[in-house]
């Protein structure tokens, strides 16, 4: 079966995506957190941040696709400055 394409990048990506959960899985375990409430006026947890800004990184690829084109990289450092000031200020 070959319905997708397995690259050393996608692979990454998967991998390091699976890192984080690891990670932040420990986080939770080792050092509990109390929400806390960010600009968006609802409580939030990390693994809320860490989802809001995975699934906002997801559509910011999707546009820059969209808009851009495939050259990502640009993508990556919009998505960073993305994550930081979600784990700031949400």
């Amino acid at each position: 079966m070959e319905w997708m394409a397995w690259t050393w990048p996608t692979a990454l990506f998967f991998i390091i995506i699976a890192s984080t959960l690891v990670v932040f899985t420990i986080l939770a375990i080792k050092f509990p957190e109390t929400p806390r409430q960010g600009i968006l006026g609802m409580e939030t947890t990390r693994g809320d941040r860490l989802f809001i800004t995975l699934l906002g990184s997801a559509f910011i690829n999707l546009a820059w696709l969209g808009i851009v084109g495939a050259h990502q990289p640009f993508a990556l450092g919009v998505c960073l400055t993305y994550a930081i000031a979600v784990f700031r200020w949400v």
